[in-house]
Order: structure tokens, then C-alpha cells, then sequence
């Protein structure tokens, strides 16, 4: 089985986002909250149980990079049945989702601050999430950048290793090159399906981001892939 520096050796890289340093109402509410709800990932010990950390039993989906955290909270209000786990190297951004939380008084979400790359690789059972949601990750466009992306074949693979038959993986870009990539490397890998001939229509679930509603101003075209875990 493979080490975590040798998937990153194979070209998987999680995304890295610059300090910011957290408001006073971010601050609060870390103080307030965090403990009852996030977990650092130096902090994790061995495989994580899922059903007590969110204290039930329940289908979870486990979403990469939440940024400021306003779609994350209202994903996980219309879908209360749902379990939310929220990865984000932000300390300033789960400081947002926590305050999106108390307000839409959201109680199926919980947090996760580090890497997600070795929060899968380390810490989670095989087939142990329902879903894995990567939004508008970071496109590094510059081509000498393309081996920082986090969406590459090896880290397909060890998603598709964490999703229960049936799964779902669902990707998001505004990156006309980077879609064309993260199809390719999707279609590739044997345990995914795709459940679309090839782009899925726009969720209406999703809801609109500042960062998506900037990229359709911008004449960016968004694209959305949806790939299920094979029986």
C-alpha cells in the first residue's frame, strides 16, 4: 500500500491557501465551538469514527476546500438527514462556516482543519463515505503549475477507495482545461462510473458562490462532473 509521500510523489498536492488572520466574530465563535465540532488533523490519532464524532449514524459526505463556508451551511440545512464534513486549511474560513452554522442553526456539519489528502489516506475506513464534493478547487492555470492540482489519478483513486458502492464523487470548475483533465482522469479510473455521458448539469441544490458568480460574469463557463462508485 502506498505511503502518503508516495501519492504525493505520484502528483497529488492538497490545497494550500495564505494565513488570514480571523475577525472577531471568527474568533468567538472558535473559541466557542471548535471543540464541540472541528478536530486539527495533527491532532487525530488512527481511523476516525465517523458515527461518533457527528453523533449518529448517517450517510456522510465529505467536502474538500469550503472557502468561507456560506454554501457548505446551506448545503448541509436542506439536507439535515445528511452528515457534512467540512476539510479546510483555512483557520479564518471554518471560523466563517462555524458563524454560517449558528446562524441557519445548522447542527450536521463538522470540521476539519488540515490536509485532506492525508485525512483520507490515514483516517478513513475503505468505503466509508457516501460522497465527496471538490468545488472550484484551485486551477493553478499556469502549466508549470498543473502537478500542484489537487484532482490527479492517484488522488482519484484513493477517493474512490473511501466511497461506499454507490458513491458519489462530484467536481466543479470554471477552468475550461482543468475539466477536460478531471474527465479524463475520472474516466480512467475502473472503480468510477460516470453518470452522465460526460458533463452533468448544473445542481440546482448547489447554490451560487461569490467565486461562481464572478466566474460567470467573467465569461468562464462552469463545468460539473458526477462519477458513482461501482457495486
Amino acid at each position: 500500500m502506498e505511503t502518503v509521500d508516495q501519492v504525493r510523489q505520484a502528483g497529488v498536492f492538497s490545497h494550500v491557501r495564505r494565513s488570514v488572520r480571523m475577525t472577531a466574530g471568527q474568533e468567538r465563535v472558535w473559541r466557542t465551538n471548535w471543540d464541540g465540532l472541528g478536530r486539527r488533523l495533527e491532532e487525530i490519532e488512527g481511523q476516525v469514527d465517523l458515527a461518533g464524532w457527528f453523533g449518529r449514524q448517517a450517510p456522510t459526505v465529505l467536502e474538500i476546500g469550503t472557502g468561507m463556508g456560506d454554501a457548505t451551511a446551506q448545503l448541509a440545512l436542506a439536507s439535515p438527514e445528511v452528515n457534512h464534513l467540512a476539510a479546510e486549511v483555512y483557520p479564518a474560513g471554518l471560523g466563517q462556516l462555524m458563524l454560517w452554522m449558528e446562524k441557519y442553526e445548522v447542527e450536521n456539519v463538522r470540521l476539519l482543519k488540515g490536509d485532506a489528502l492525508d485525512f483520507l489516506r490515514d483516517h478513513l475506513p475503505a468505503e466509508s463515505l457516501d460522497g465527496v464534493r471538490i468545488y472550484f478547487p484551485d486551477p493553478w492555470p499556469k502549466k508549470r503549475h498543473h502537478k500542484r492540482r489537487l484532482v490527479t489519478a492517484p488522488f482519484v483513486r484513493l477517493v474512490a477507495s473511501r466511497l461506499a458502492p454507490g458513491g458519489t464523487l462530484h467536481l466543479a470548475t470554471d477552468w475550461e482545461h482543468y475539466a477536460d483533465r478531471m474527465l479524463e482522469i475520472c474516466t480512467a479510473e475502473p472503480l468510477l462510473t460516470n453518470q452522465y455521458a460526460d458533463w452533468a448539469p448544473r445542481p440546482e441544490w448547489r447554490p451560487v458562490t461569490k467565486f461562481e458568480a464572478r466566474a460567470q460574469t467573467d465569461g468562464r463557463q462552469i463545468r460539473d462532473l458526477l462519477f458513482a462508485k461501482n457495486a
